[in-house]
């Protein structure tokens, strides 16, 4: 295993991408699948914040435009809309809330996704009257000490102790949980967001091989690599500055995505892309390998 971080490159790829995805896109795309909002909901509304922190605390593995628009379906058919609701989680049958995320496809691990959906939502009416602001409120809006309660908060059930927010207590879930309640909600209370992470997924990963941030030589788990990659974008963007502010890891996850999910996917084993001569990114694109199999990583560069 030989791994180096190039947080000089990375400084470049960083207002490159941010600047790309921010005006004429990257592969012609500005937005992600959790923009699109359900009908008749407005941006921060309660409702809102539901969709969004319920929606996110399933995404895992998962391919994110399918997720987002049948979270929408769900909520905006009058009979399954009521999974948005804490209370009325808190007041429907089990089998009922696995029956009915699989309406429109909401859940593909029945059992699992609604054991999730139910946990959280519920646990938000209970514990903090049916508002997630509240929660954040008593973490002093301190983005660092709501990951740490997410990871840290439990509760009893049948007689043993699990977590209050399963899943969205994961390092991927979590920060993005975060960046979309500030892009997505408007909650613009949240402090310290300069300290999360970026969250890796397969996308931001294969980007940040690709454009060879983090590179070298190594195969293994594709988990193994995160924390270079997590540390790479904290070194990238420190000094820069966006919208009179200073860049944080956070504000690169959208672009590294798209770039991502709409062109690093095309390259093949030896580096070489279809999409290299219409990439924003392609002065940076690495050539070697970069193979994502599942949960194993190839890198070669």
């Amino acid at each position: 295993m030989s791994i180096i971080i190039d947080s000089e490159r990375g400084k470049k790829v960083a207002e490159l991408l941010y600047t790309s995805f921010s005006t004429n896109g990257i592969h012609g795309r500005t937005d992600m699948p959790e923009d699109i909002m359900p009908n008749g909901v407005a941006r921060g509304s309660l409702e809102h914040i539901f969709f969004i922190t319920l929606t996110v605390s399933i995404d895992y593995q998962r391919d994110a435009p399918s997720l987002w628009a049948s979270s929408r379906k769900t909520f905006e058919d009058p009979e399954t809309r009521y999974l948005f609701n804490p209370k009325l989680l808190n007041e429907t049958p089990f089998d009922k809330i696995i029956e009915d995320m699989q309406k429109y496809g909401l859940s593909k691990k029945p059992q699992k996704d609604a054991y999730i959906w139910r946990t959280v939502g519920i646990t938000f009416y209970k514990k903090w009257e049916g508002n997630p602001c509240n929660f954040l409120e008593d973490c002093n809006w301190d983005s660092r000490r709501i990951l740490e309660r997410l990871k840290d908060d439990t509760h009893i059930y049948n007689g043993r102790k699990v977590p209050d927010y399963p899943y969205l207590r994961g390092p991927k879930i979590g920060p993005l949980w975060l960046r979309m309640l500030r892009e997505n909600v408007g909650i613009t209370q949240l402090r310290n967001l300069d300290k999360v992470p970026i969250p890796v997924d397969i996308h931001v990963a294969r980007a940040t091989l690709s454009t060879g941030i983090v590179r070298g030589l190594f195969r293994g788990r594709l988990d193994e690599v995160f924390e270079y990659i997590r540390k790479a974008w904290f070194e990238s963007v420190q000094g820069l500055s966006v919208k009179n502010r200073e860049m944080i890891a956070l504000d690169v996850d959208e672009p590294l995505w798209n770039l991502s999910k709409y062109g690093c996917t095309k390259r093949d084993e030896t580096g070489n892309c279809p999409l290299y001569y219409r990439c924003e990114a392609k002065e940076f694109c690495v050539k070697g390998v970069v193979k994502i199999e599942g949960s194993i990583v190839e890198v070669e560069s």
